[in-house]
Protein backbone atom coordinates (compact mmCIF):
# COMPACT_ATOMS: atom_id res chain seq x y z
CA UNK A 1 0.00 0.00 0.00
CA UNK A 2 3.00 2.34 0.25
CA UNK A 3 2.53 2.88 -3.49
CA UNK A 4 -0.11 5.45 -2.63
CA UNK A 5 2.54 7.86 -1.34
CA UNK A 6 3.79 10.00 -4.23
CA UNK A 7 5.22 13.43 -4.88
CA UNK A 8 2.91 16.31 -5.70
CA UNK A 9 4.24 16.27 -9.28
CA UNK A 10 3.43 12.56 -9.64
CA UNK A 11 -0.07 13.11 -8.28
CA UNK A 12 -1.03 15.94 -10.63
CA UNK A 13 0.42 14.01 -13.60
CA UNK A 14 -2.72 11.86 -13.33
CA UNK A 15 -5.07 14.81 -14.01
CA UNK A 16 -6.28 14.83 -17.60
CA UNK A 17 -7.38 17.61 -19.95
CA UNK A 18 -10.98 18.71 -19.42
CA UNK A 19 -11.22 17.22 -15.92
CA UNK A 20 -13.65 18.51 -13.31
CA UNK A 21 -11.61 19.02 -10.13
CA UNK A 22 -13.19 19.57 -6.72
CA UNK A 23 -10.98 21.21 -4.09
CA UNK A 24 -11.55 21.17 -0.32
CA UNK A 25 -10.46 24.37 1.41
CA UNK A 26 -11.64 27.45 3.29
CA UNK A 27 -9.19 30.22 2.42
CA UNK A 28 -6.00 29.09 4.20
CA UNK A 29 -7.82 26.56 6.40
CA UNK A 30 -7.37 23.07 4.98
CA UNK A 31 -5.97 24.34 1.67
CA UNK A 32 -4.04 21.67 -0.32
CA UNK A 33 -1.70 24.37 -1.55
CA UNK A 34 1.27 22.12 -2.42
CA UNK A 35 -0.83 20.06 -4.84
CA UNK A 36 -2.31 23.15 -6.50
CA UNK A 37 1.18 24.62 -6.88
CA UNK A 38 2.41 21.38 -8.49
CA UNK A 39 -0.53 21.49 -10.90
CA UNK A 40 0.48 25.01 -11.92
CA UNK A 41 4.10 23.99 -12.45
CA UNK A 42 3.10 21.02 -14.58
CA UNK A 43 1.04 23.29 -16.83
CA UNK A 44 3.95 25.73 -17.19
CA UNK A 45 6.21 22.91 -18.41
CA UNK A 46 3.85 20.69 -20.39
CA UNK A 47 0.92 22.92 -21.32
CA UNK A 48 -1.33 20.31 -19.68
CA UNK A 49 -3.80 19.67 -18.24
CA UNK A 50 -5.97 22.12 -20.14
CA UNK A 51 -9.53 23.39 -19.84
CA UNK A 52 -10.14 22.34 -16.26
CA UNK A 53 -13.39 23.02 -14.40
CA UNK A 54 -12.83 23.52 -10.67
CA UNK A 55 -15.35 23.30 -7.85
CA UNK A 56 -14.69 25.18 -4.61
CA UNK A 57 -17.47 24.97 -1.99
CA UNK A 58 -15.48 27.54 0.02
CA UNK A 59 -12.54 29.64 -1.24
CA UNK A 60 -9.21 27.95 -1.93
CA UNK A 61 -6.42 30.19 -0.68
CA UNK A 62 -6.28 33.85 0.26
CA UNK A 63 -4.37 37.06 -0.43
CA UNK A 64 -1.97 36.67 2.49
CA UNK A 65 0.47 33.91 1.57
CA UNK A 66 -1.64 30.86 0.69
CA UNK A 67 -2.16 31.20 -3.07
CA UNK A 68 -4.65 28.35 -3.47
CA UNK A 69 -6.70 28.81 -6.63
CA UNK A 70 -4.37 31.59 -7.81
CA UNK A 71 -1.77 28.91 -8.58
CA UNK A 72 -4.02 27.60 -11.38
CA UNK A 73 -5.59 30.89 -12.50
CA UNK A 74 -3.98 30.70 -15.93
CA UNK A 75 -5.21 31.01 -19.49
CA UNK A 76 -6.01 27.59 -21.05
CA UNK A 77 -5.40 25.77 -17.77
CA UNK A 78 -8.67 26.90 -16.18
CA UNK A 79 -11.80 27.28 -18.29
CA UNK A 80 -14.59 27.24 -15.67
CA UNK A 81 -14.69 27.93 -11.94
CA UNK A 82 -17.70 27.35 -9.69
CA UNK A 83 -17.11 28.57 -6.17
CA UNK A 84 -18.97 29.44 -3.01
CA UNK A 85 -16.37 32.12 -2.34
CA UNK A 86 -13.18 33.56 -3.79
CA UNK A 87 -9.97 35.02 -2.31
CA UNK A 88 -10.59 38.53 -0.99
CA UNK A 89 -8.70 41.30 0.72
CA UNK A 90 -8.12 45.05 0.91
CA UNK A 91 -7.73 47.35 -2.08
CA UNK A 92 -4.15 48.05 -0.98
CA UNK A 93 -3.14 44.58 -2.20
CA UNK A 94 -2.91 43.55 -5.87
CA UNK A 95 -5.97 41.95 -7.43
CA UNK A 96 -5.66 38.13 -7.36
CA UNK A 97 -5.12 36.46 -10.73
CA UNK A 98 -8.42 34.59 -10.48
CA UNK A 99 -10.29 37.87 -10.16
CA UNK A 100 -8.47 39.28 -13.18
CA UNK A 101 -9.63 36.29 -15.20
CA UNK A 102 -13.20 36.76 -13.97
CA UNK A 103 -13.50 40.48 -14.73
CA UNK A 104 -11.76 40.07 -18.10
CA UNK A 105 -14.10 37.24 -19.15
CA UNK A 106 -11.21 34.79 -19.53
CA UNK A 107 -12.90 32.11 -17.44
CA UNK A 108 -16.55 31.19 -16.98
CA UNK A 109 -17.06 32.07 -13.30
CA UNK A 110 -19.99 31.30 -11.03
CA UNK A 111 -20.73 32.11 -7.39
CA UNK A 112 -22.89 29.32 -5.95
CA UNK A 113 -23.83 29.31 -2.24
CA UNK A 114 -21.49 27.06 -0.29
CA UNK A 115 -24.24 24.87 1.14
CA UNK A 116 -25.69 24.25 -2.30
CA UNK A 117 -22.24 23.26 -3.54
CA UNK A 118 -21.99 20.66 -0.79
CA UNK A 119 -25.52 19.50 -1.69
CA UNK A 120 -24.36 19.12 -5.30
CA UNK A 121 -21.59 16.75 -4.20
CA UNK A 122 -23.99 14.62 -2.16
CA UNK A 123 -26.52 14.38 -4.98
CA UNK A 124 -23.77 13.51 -7.47
CA UNK A 125 -22.49 10.83 -5.10
CA UNK A 126 -25.94 9.23 -4.73
CA UNK A 127 -26.71 9.64 -8.45
CA UNK A 128 -29.78 11.74 -7.76
CA UNK A 129 -30.93 14.17 -10.46
CA UNK A 130 -29.29 17.29 -9.06
CA UNK A 131 -30.11 19.72 -6.27
CA UNK A 132 -33.68 20.96 -5.85
CA UNK A 133 -33.78 23.82 -3.35
CA UNK A 134 -35.47 27.04 -2.32
CA UNK A 135 -32.15 28.48 -1.15
CA UNK A 136 -31.39 31.51 -3.31
CA UNK A 137 -34.85 32.21 -4.67
CA UNK A 138 -35.17 35.89 -5.69
CA UNK A 139 -31.48 36.54 -5.00
CA UNK A 140 -28.64 36.71 -7.54
CA UNK A 141 -28.64 32.89 -7.44
CA UNK A 142 -32.04 32.82 -9.14
CA UNK A 143 -32.10 32.70 -12.97
CA UNK A 144 -34.56 35.62 -12.90
CA UNK A 145 -31.50 37.62 -11.84
CA UNK A 146 -27.90 36.51 -12.56
CA UNK A 147 -28.32 32.77 -12.04
CA UNK A 148 -24.98 32.66 -10.15
CA UNK A 149 -23.06 33.96 -13.20
CA UNK A 150 -20.21 36.34 -12.38
CA UNK A 151 -19.44 37.41 -15.95
CA UNK A 152 -20.81 37.31 -19.49
CA UNK A 153 -19.12 34.08 -20.53
CA UNK A 154 -20.75 32.32 -17.57
CA UNK A 155 -24.15 33.86 -18.30
CA UNK A 156 -24.04 32.17 -21.71
CA UNK A 157 -23.74 28.76 -20.00
CA UNK A 158 -26.39 28.59 -17.24
CA UNK A 159 -25.98 26.08 -14.41
CA UNK A 160 -29.25 26.72 -12.50
CA UNK A 161 -32.87 26.68 -13.64
CA UNK A 162 -36.28 27.47 -12.15
CA UNK A 163 -38.54 24.42 -11.89
CA UNK A 164 -42.14 23.89 -10.83
CA UNK A 165 -42.45 20.85 -8.58
CA UNK A 166 -45.42 19.74 -6.47
CA UNK A 167 -47.12 23.05 -7.12
CA UNK A 168 -44.22 25.19 -5.94
CA UNK A 169 -41.21 27.01 -7.42
CA UNK A 170 -37.71 25.59 -6.83
CA UNK A 171 -34.19 26.13 -8.11
CA UNK A 172 -32.62 23.13 -9.86
CA UNK A 173 -28.85 22.66 -10.12
CA UNK A 174 -28.13 19.77 -12.52
CA UNK A 175 -25.30 17.43 -11.56
CA UNK A 176 -21.69 18.31 -12.24
CA UNK A 177 -19.61 15.17 -11.79
CA UNK A 178 -16.06 15.59 -10.41
CA UNK A 179 -13.29 13.49 -11.96
CA UNK A 180 -10.68 14.52 -9.39
CA UNK A 181 -10.85 15.50 -5.71
CA UNK A 182 -7.98 17.34 -4.00
CA UNK A 183 -8.45 17.26 -0.24
CA UNK A 184 -6.28 17.78 2.84
CA UNK A 185 -5.80 16.20 6.26
CA UNK A 186 -3.15 16.04 8.98
CA UNK A 187 -2.13 12.37 8.97
CA UNK A 188 -2.46 9.51 6.51
CA UNK A 189 -1.56 5.92 7.14
CA UNK A 190 -0.07 3.90 4.31
CA UNK A 191 -3.51 2.69 3.28
CA UNK A 192 -4.77 6.28 2.93
CA UNK A 193 -6.92 6.56 6.05
CA UNK A 194 -7.02 10.24 6.99
CA UNK A 195 -7.20 11.95 10.37
CA UNK A 196 -7.60 15.66 11.07
CA UNK A 197 -6.08 16.18 14.52
CA UNK A 198 -4.25 19.43 13.60
CA UNK A 199 -7.06 20.85 11.46
CA UNK A 200 -9.53 23.54 12.47
CA UNK A 201 -12.29 21.80 10.51
CA UNK A 202 -12.89 18.77 8.32
CA UNK A 203 -14.86 20.90 5.83
CA UNK A 204 -16.42 18.82 3.02
CA UNK A 205 -13.53 16.50 2.27
CA UNK A 206 -15.43 13.26 2.89
CA UNK A 207 -18.35 14.24 0.66
CA UNK A 208 -16.02 15.42 -2.09
CA UNK A 209 -14.07 12.16 -1.94
CA UNK A 210 -17.25 10.05 -2.07
CA UNK A 211 -18.69 12.04 -4.98
CA UNK A 212 -15.47 11.53 -6.92
CA UNK A 213 -14.94 7.88 -5.99
CA UNK A 214 -18.55 6.93 -6.85
CA UNK A 215 -17.85 8.04 -10.41
CA UNK A 216 -14.49 6.23 -10.62
CA UNK A 217 -12.51 9.42 -10.23
CA UNK A 218 -9.12 10.20 -8.68
CA UNK A 219 -8.80 11.31 -5.02
CA UNK A 220 -5.56 13.06 -4.01
CA UNK A 221 -4.96 13.77 -0.31
CA UNK A 222 -2.34 16.24 0.87
CA UNK A 223 -1.18 15.55 4.45
CA UNK A 224 1.38 16.73 6.97
CA UNK A 225 2.73 13.28 7.82
CA UNK A 226 2.38 9.53 7.23
CA UNK A 227 2.10 6.74 9.77
CA UNK A 228 2.05 2.95 9.53
CA UNK A 229 -1.09 1.12 8.47
CA UNK A 230 -3.12 0.09 11.52
CA UNK A 231 -1.74 2.80 13.81
CA UNK A 232 -4.73 5.17 13.60
CA UNK A 233 -7.75 4.85 15.88
CA UNK A 234 -10.77 4.01 13.73
CA UNK A 235 -12.91 6.64 15.48
CA UNK A 236 -10.35 9.28 14.50
CA UNK A 237 -10.46 8.46 10.78
CA UNK A 238 -12.65 10.93 8.93
CA UNK A 239 -11.90 9.81 5.35
CA UNK A 240 -11.29 6.06 5.01
CA UNK A 241 -8.43 4.80 2.89
CA UNK A 242 -10.54 3.01 0.29
CA UNK A 243 -11.63 6.46 -0.92
CA UNK A 244 -8.06 7.76 -1.33
CA UNK A 245 -5.85 6.99 -4.35
CA UNK A 246 -2.76 9.11 -3.78
CA UNK A 247 -1.08 10.71 -0.76
CA UNK A 248 1.14 13.80 -1.04
CA UNK A 249 3.19 14.72 2.02
CA UNK A 250 3.62 18.47 2.67
CA UNK A 251 5.14 18.78 6.18
CA UNK A 252 5.09 22.58 6.17
CA UNK A 253 1.37 23.01 5.36
CA UNK A 254 -0.15 25.84 7.38
CA UNK A 255 -3.04 25.16 9.71
CA UNK A 256 -4.76 28.30 8.41
CA UNK A 257 -3.82 31.73 7.12
CA UNK A 258 -0.63 33.01 8.82
CA UNK A 259 -0.91 30.23 11.44
CA UNK A 260 1.51 27.33 11.27
CA UNK A 261 -0.11 25.46 14.13
CA UNK A 262 -2.22 26.40 17.15
CA UNK A 263 -3.49 23.39 19.14
CA UNK A 264 -6.44 25.40 20.46
CA UNK A 265 -7.77 25.81 16.90
CA UNK A 266 -7.86 22.03 16.44
CA UNK A 267 -9.37 21.38 19.87
CA UNK A 268 -6.30 19.70 21.34
CA UNK A 269 -6.09 22.16 24.24
CA UNK A 270 -8.51 24.62 25.81
CA UNK A 271 -7.36 28.21 26.10
CA UNK A 272 -8.08 30.13 29.30
CA UNK A 273 -11.07 32.32 28.56
CA UNK A 274 -9.23 35.42 29.73
CA UNK A 275 -6.57 34.84 27.04
CA UNK A 276 -8.89 36.03 24.27
CA UNK A 277 -8.61 39.68 23.28
CA UNK A 278 -11.59 41.96 23.65
CA UNK A 279 -12.96 44.19 20.91
CA UNK A 280 -11.21 47.54 20.67
CA UNK A 281 -13.34 50.46 21.76
CA UNK A 282 -14.71 52.19 18.70
CA UNK A 283 -17.70 52.50 16.41
CA UNK A 284 -17.58 48.85 15.27
CA UNK A 285 -17.75 47.75 18.90
CA UNK A 286 -20.75 50.01 19.48
CA UNK A 287 -22.56 48.37 16.56
CA UNK A 288 -21.63 44.88 17.76
CA UNK A 289 -22.86 45.73 21.26
CA UNK A 290 -26.29 46.69 19.97
CA UNK A 291 -26.41 43.50 17.89
CA UNK A 292 -25.52 41.44 20.97
CA UNK A 293 -28.59 42.83 22.75
CA UNK A 294 -30.69 40.59 20.48
CA UNK A 295 -29.34 37.45 22.18
CA UNK A 296 -30.81 35.37 24.99
CA UNK A 297 -28.98 32.88 27.17
CA UNK A 298 -29.18 29.32 25.86
CA UNK A 299 -29.58 30.29 22.22
CA UNK A 300 -27.63 28.94 19.25
CA UNK A 301 -26.39 31.67 16.94
CA UNK A 302 -24.73 31.69 13.56
CA UNK A 303 -21.95 34.15 12.89
CA UNK A 304 -20.60 35.80 9.75
CA UNK A 305 -17.53 37.84 8.84
CA UNK A 306 -17.13 41.58 9.46
CA UNK A 307 -18.54 43.60 12.35
CA UNK A 308 -20.74 40.65 13.33
CA UNK A 309 -17.64 38.60 14.17
CA UNK A 310 -17.12 40.92 17.18
CA UNK A 311 -20.35 39.86 18.91
CA UNK A 312 -18.75 36.89 20.76
CA UNK A 313 -16.08 39.28 22.10
CA UNK A 314 -18.86 41.49 23.45
CA UNK A 315 -20.29 38.54 25.36
CA UNK A 316 -16.80 37.69 26.62
CA UNK A 317 -16.33 41.19 28.04
CA UNK A 318 -19.76 41.12 29.63
CA UNK A 319 -19.20 37.78 31.36
CA UNK A 320 -21.44 35.69 29.08
CA UNK A 321 -18.82 33.87 26.97
CA UNK A 322 -20.49 30.48 27.37
CA UNK A 323 -24.12 31.62 27.49
CA UNK A 324 -24.60 31.24 23.71
CA UNK A 325 -23.56 28.40 21.38
CA UNK A 326 -21.94 29.67 18.19
CA UNK A 327 -22.13 27.72 14.92
CA UNK A 328 -19.95 28.71 11.95
CA UNK A 329 -20.08 27.34 8.43
CA UNK A 330 -16.64 25.73 8.45
CA UNK A 331 -17.98 23.39 11.14
CA UNK A 332 -16.97 24.58 14.60
CA UNK A 333 -19.74 24.52 17.22
CA UNK A 334 -19.38 26.38 20.50
CA UNK A 335 -16.23 27.92 21.92
CA UNK A 336 -14.87 31.28 20.83
CA UNK A 337 -14.99 32.04 17.09
CA UNK A 338 -11.76 33.70 16.00
CA UNK A 339 -11.36 36.94 14.10
CA UNK A 340 -8.97 38.34 11.51
CA UNK A 341 -6.91 35.83 9.54
CA UNK A 342 -8.21 32.97 11.69
CA UNK A 343 -11.90 33.66 10.94
CA UNK A 344 -13.63 30.38 10.17
CA UNK A 345 -11.88 28.71 13.11
CA UNK A 346 -12.83 28.60 16.77
CA UNK A 347 -10.89 27.90 19.94
CA UNK A 348 -12.42 25.88 22.77
CA UNK A 349 -15.02 24.39 20.41
CA UNK A 350 -17.48 21.78 21.67
CA UNK A 351 -17.47 19.93 18.36
CA UNK A 352 -16.36 20.03 14.73
CA UNK A 353 -19.24 19.17 12.42
CA UNK A 354 -18.51 18.45 8.74
CA UNK A 355 -19.48 21.51 6.71
CA UNK A 356 -22.16 19.72 4.64
CA UNK A 357 -23.97 18.74 7.84
CA UNK A 358 -23.57 22.24 9.25
CA UNK A 359 -25.14 23.68 6.11
CA UNK A 360 -28.08 21.26 6.31
CA UNK A 361 -28.67 22.69 9.79
CA UNK A 362 -28.36 26.24 8.47
CA UNK A 363 -30.53 25.75 5.39
CA UNK A 364 -33.32 24.36 7.53
CA UNK A 365 -33.19 27.32 9.93
CA UNK A 366 -32.36 25.27 13.02
CA UNK A 367 -30.51 28.08 14.84
CA UNK A 368 -32.13 30.92 16.76
CA UNK A 369 -30.47 33.98 15.22
CA UNK A 370 -27.82 34.84 12.64
CA UNK A 371 -25.42 37.77 12.91
CA UNK A 372 -24.25 38.90 9.47
CA UNK A 373 -22.76 42.04 7.96
CA UNK A 374 -23.75 44.13 4.94
CA UNK A 375 -22.06 46.17 2.23
CA UNK A 376 -25.21 48.00 1.20
CA UNK A 377 -28.97 47.89 1.82
CA UNK A 378 -31.73 49.18 -0.45
CA UNK A 379 -35.25 50.50 0.00
CA UNK A 380 -36.73 47.00 -0.38
CA UNK A 381 -34.52 45.64 2.37
CA UNK A 382 -32.28 43.77 -0.06
CA UNK A 383 -28.72 43.25 1.17
CA UNK A 384 -25.55 43.00 -0.89
CA UNK A 385 -22.45 41.31 0.49
CA UNK A 386 -21.34 39.50 -2.65
CA UNK A 387 -20.43 41.99 -5.37
CA UNK A 388 -18.67 45.32 -5.74
CA UNK A 389 -18.18 46.12 -9.40
CA UNK A 390 -15.42 48.69 -8.90
CA UNK A 391 -13.33 46.54 -6.55
CA UNK A 392 -14.60 42.98 -6.94
CA UNK A 393 -11.98 41.32 -4.76
CA UNK A 394 -12.98 43.36 -1.70
CA UNK A 395 -15.70 40.75 -1.21
CA UNK A 396 -15.31 36.97 -1.32
CA UNK A 397 -18.74 36.42 -2.85
CA UNK A 398 -21.71 34.96 -1.02
CA UNK A 399 -20.08 32.03 0.79
CA UNK A 400 -22.71 30.55 3.11
CA UNK A 401 -24.68 33.81 3.43
CA UNK A 402 -27.51 32.74 1.11
CA UNK A 403 -27.85 29.30 2.71
CA UNK A 404 -27.96 30.85 6.18
CA UNK A 405 -30.51 33.56 5.42
CA UNK A 406 -32.88 31.42 3.32
CA UNK A 407 -34.90 30.08 6.25
CA UNK A 408 -33.42 31.87 9.26
CA UNK A 409 -36.03 32.86 11.81
CA UNK A 410 -34.13 35.99 12.83
CA UNK A 411 -31.33 37.89 11.09
CA UNK A 412 -29.32 40.78 12.50
CA UNK A 413 -27.38 42.61 9.80
CA UNK A 414 -24.63 45.00 10.93
CA UNK A 415 -22.73 47.71 9.10
CA UNK A 416 -21.95 51.40 8.75
CA UNK A 417 -24.68 53.79 7.66
CA UNK A 418 -22.20 55.77 5.54
CA UNK A 419 -18.75 54.97 4.17
CA UNK A 420 -15.92 57.12 5.48
CA UNK A 421 -17.81 59.39 7.86
CA UNK A 422 -15.88 60.90 10.76
CA UNK A 423 -17.57 59.96 14.02
CA UNK A 424 -16.84 61.24 17.53
CA UNK A 425 -17.66 58.94 20.45
CA UNK A 426 -18.68 60.82 23.59
CA UNK A 427 -20.06 59.40 26.82
CA UNK A 428 -23.45 60.96 26.14
CA UNK A 429 -23.69 60.46 22.38
CA UNK A 430 -22.21 59.73 18.98
CA UNK A 431 -21.61 62.78 16.78
CA UNK A 432 -21.18 62.87 13.00
CA UNK A 433 -18.18 65.18 12.73
CA UNK A 434 -18.10 65.03 8.92
CA UNK A 435 -20.23 63.31 6.32
CA UNK A 436 -19.16 60.13 4.62
CA UNK A 437 -18.24 59.61 0.98
CA UNK A 438 -21.52 57.86 0.23
CA UNK A 439 -24.45 56.24 1.99
CA UNK A 440 -24.77 52.47 2.35
CA UNK A 441 -28.55 52.94 2.10
CA UNK A 442 -29.05 52.83 -1.67
CA UNK A 443 -31.99 52.86 -4.05
CA UNK A 444 -31.15 49.41 -5.44
CA UNK A 445 -28.27 47.17 -4.37
CA UNK A 446 -25.76 46.08 -6.99
CA UNK A 447 -26.24 42.40 -6.10
CA UNK A 448 -29.16 40.86 -4.22
CA UNK A 449 -27.58 38.46 -1.72
CA UNK A 450 -30.58 38.66 0.62
CA UNK A 451 -34.05 39.31 -0.81
CA UNK A 452 -35.84 41.61 1.60
CA UNK A 453 -39.34 41.20 0.21
CA UNK A 454 -39.10 37.42 0.33
CA UNK A 455 -38.04 37.77 3.95
CA UNK A 456 -41.18 39.80 4.64
CA UNK A 457 -43.37 37.25 2.88
CA UNK A 458 -41.93 34.33 4.83
CA UNK A 459 -42.19 36.12 8.18
CA UNK A 460 -38.50 36.54 8.96
CA UNK A 461 -37.53 38.91 11.77
CA UNK A 462 -34.91 41.19 10.15
CA UNK A 463 -32.94 44.00 11.78
CA UNK A 464 -30.32 46.30 10.30
CA UNK A 465 -27.99 47.67 13.00
CA UNK A 466 -25.79 50.68 12.26
CA UNK A 467 -23.92 53.26 14.32
CA UNK A 468 -26.79 55.73 13.84
CA UNK A 469 -29.92 53.66 14.17
CA UNK A 470 -31.57 50.27 14.17
CA UNK A 471 -33.86 49.73 11.20
CA UNK A 472 -36.59 47.23 10.55
CA UNK A 473 -38.00 46.20 7.20
CA UNK A 474 -41.70 46.95 6.78
CA UNK A 475 -44.16 46.92 3.89
CA UNK A 476 -43.37 50.63 3.51
CA UNK A 477 -39.59 50.14 3.39
CA UNK A 478 -36.78 50.70 5.90
CA UNK A 479 -37.91 52.32 9.14
CA UNK A 480 -35.57 53.50 11.89
CA UNK A 481 -37.02 52.30 15.19
CA UNK A 482 -34.07 53.12 17.47
CA UNK A 483 -31.81 56.18 17.36
CA UNK A 484 -28.27 56.39 18.73
CA UNK A 485 -27.82 59.15 21.35
CA UNK A 486 -26.22 62.22 19.77
CA UNK A 487 -27.51 61.47 16.28
CA UNK A 488 -29.70 64.05 14.52
CA UNK A 489 -32.46 61.86 13.04
CA UNK A 490 -33.44 64.20 10.22
CA UNK A 491 -29.91 65.13 9.12
CA UNK A 492 -27.90 62.02 9.96
CA UNK A 493 -30.48 59.37 9.00
CA UNK A 494 -33.20 60.70 6.69
CA UNK A 495 -30.99 63.28 5.00
CA UNK A 496 -27.87 61.10 4.84
CA UNK A 497 -29.88 58.29 3.23
CA UNK A 498 -31.44 60.70 0.73
CA UNK A 499 -34.84 59.92 2.21
CA UNK A 500 -34.54 56.16 1.79
CA UNK A 501 -34.86 55.53 5.53
CA UNK A 502 -37.98 56.70 7.34
CA UNK A 503 -38.34 57.49 11.04
CA UNK A 504 -40.80 55.58 13.17
CA UNK A 505 -43.16 57.77 15.17
CA UNK A 506 -42.45 55.42 18.09
CA UNK A 507 -38.65 55.50 17.66
CA UNK A 508 -36.76 55.15 20.94
CA UNK A 509 -33.28 56.22 21.96
CA UNK A 510 -30.62 53.53 22.39
CA UNK A 511 -28.92 53.31 25.81
CA UNK A 512 -25.81 55.42 26.35
CA UNK A 513 -24.14 52.32 27.83
CA UNK A 514 -23.39 51.30 24.22
CA UNK A 515 -20.87 54.16 24.11
CA UNK A 516 -19.06 53.37 27.34
CA UNK A 517 -15.36 52.51 27.39
CA UNK A 518 -16.21 50.09 30.22
CA UNK A 519 -18.42 46.99 30.00
CA UNK A 520 -21.97 48.01 29.13
CA UNK A 521 -23.70 45.79 31.71
CA UNK A 522 -25.36 43.47 29.18
CA UNK A 523 -27.84 41.00 30.64
CA UNK A 524 -28.96 37.89 28.75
Amino acid sequence: MTGKIVSAAQAVARITDGAVVTVSSSSGLGCPDAVLEALSKRFDVEGHPRNLTTLHPIAAGDMYGVKGVDHIAKEDLLSTIIAGSYPSGPSSLPMPNIWKMVVENRVAAYNVPSGIMFDMHRDVAARRPGVLTKVGLETFVDPVREGCAMNDVAADKPIVFRQNFAGDTWLHFPNIVPNVAIIRATTADEHGNLTYEHEGATLGSLDQAIATRNHRGLVIAQVKRVTATGSLRPHDVHVPGHLVDLIVVAPDQKQTTETDYDPAISGEIMRPWDSFSLADHGVEKIIARRAAMELQAGQTANLGFGISALVPRILLEEGHARSVTWAIEQGAVGGMPLTGFAFGCASNADAFVPSPNQFAYFQGGGFDVSFLSFLEVDTKGNVNVSKLGKKPYLTAGCGGFVDITAHARKIVFSGFFEAGAQLDIRPDGLKVASKGKFTKMVEAVEHVTFAGQRGLQTGQDVLYVTERCVMRLTEDGLVATEIMPGINPLADIVGASQGRVQLSEQAITMPTSLLSAEPMGLEL
